[in-house]
């Protein structure tokens, strides 16, 4: 392999990274999601946030970005193409980097996304499989964002609802990463498809550790246990479920509502921080400082392997 490579496939991180410099690596990756929202330009805004996020979990600053745009104009309005891109391109602004291009197919569902490259000192780099054990986990938004999502598809979630968790989406995982670089942390990565328990799987495995989570710390968008316990859950999570297997261990305390929402699929969810013990307080302050508004201690990793619930 290219020694260059620094981070590639091998321990399900949230970007490659590949070092230019002895100061300069490139951040890479790529991201697209079909609509989760009925507003075309809060679809674009989510889109963007959600595919910045893997830069931001490794500690990387986000620089440029190419849209990937399918879109399907057999069956969605074509004024509805220009909100989403016009969306994407103010969330662009916002975090700072620079669209230099794009490409657009036709295709039967609509999707958006982009292609980043974002920039981060190699020996800085922020990896998902560097968790150590009396690492305190931070989580930095709530969760159940894929429940609300379905319910949004099913015309059942109430503007409040729906007002919420688009803010929760639409939030650049940016401040989070930023107080984390500075703070000094172990381990990151973000929270999205396979869910909180399905990434920290990801976190604990190639770490070699364990982790205890703590339910009654842990903060849901409005109205997600609600419709947890309707039913309304996305296909995914009951993949995420066969994902874990049994290295996740609940205690009779923990609902199966809320066991459910842990494995609910997130768009655009948070960063999952493993912080020294002795930085966590400050790590805090410094994501409170920042403007991060959902702060959670949502546990600890530990030496023992496995995921226990409390």
């Amino acid at each position: 392999m290219d020694k260059n490579v620094l981070i590639g496939i091998e321990t399900a991180e949230d970007a490659g990274v590949y070092k230019l410099t002895d100061d300069i690596a490139l951040v890479q990756t790529a991201d697209f999601i079909t609509p989760v929202v009925d507003d075309p330009f809060v679809y674009g805004q989510i889109a963007v946030a959600n595919a910045l996020s893997d830069v931001y979990a490794m500690g990387g600053k986000p620089v440029t970005a190419i849209n990937l745009v399918m879109f399907a104009s057999c069956k969605v309005p074509m004024g509805y193409l220009p909100k989403i891109l016009e969306g994407g391109a103010c969330k662009l602004v916002e975090a700072g980097v620079s669209l230099i291009g794009g490409h657009t197919v036709d295709d039967l569902e609509t999707k958006y996304g982009l292609s980043v490259t974002g920039i981060v000192h190699p020996e800085k780099v922020v990896r998902n499989s560097t968790a150590k054990p009396g690492d305190v986990l931070i989580y930095t938004k709530p969760l159940g964002i894929g429940v609300l999502t379905t319910a949004i598809k099913a015309d059942m979630a109430k503007p409040e609802e729906i007002e919420e968790v688009s803010e929760v989406m639409t939030t650049l995982n940016k401040a989070a990463s930023e107080a984390m670089v500075e703070a000094g942390v172990n381990a990151c990565t973000d929270i999205t498809g396979f869910g909180f328990l399905g990434h920290l799987y990801e976190m604990v495995k190639f770490s070699k550790v364990g982790a205890e989570i703590y339910t009654e710390n842990l903060l849901f968008v409005k109205g997600a246990i609600t419709y947890a316990s309707m039913g309304l859950l996305p296909a995914a999570t009951y993949e995420n479920v066969d994902y874990v297997g049994d290295f996740a261990e609940f205690s009779e305390s923990v609902d199966e509502d809320t066991r459910m929402l842990l494995y609910d699929p997130q768009t655009s969810g948070g960063l999952l921080i493993a912080v020294p013990e002795e930085k966590a307080d400050e790590l805090i302050a410094k994501l409170r400082e920042k403007g991060v508004k959902w702060i959670q201690k949502a546990g600890k990793i530990v030496k023992e392997k496995g995921i226990k619930v409390f």
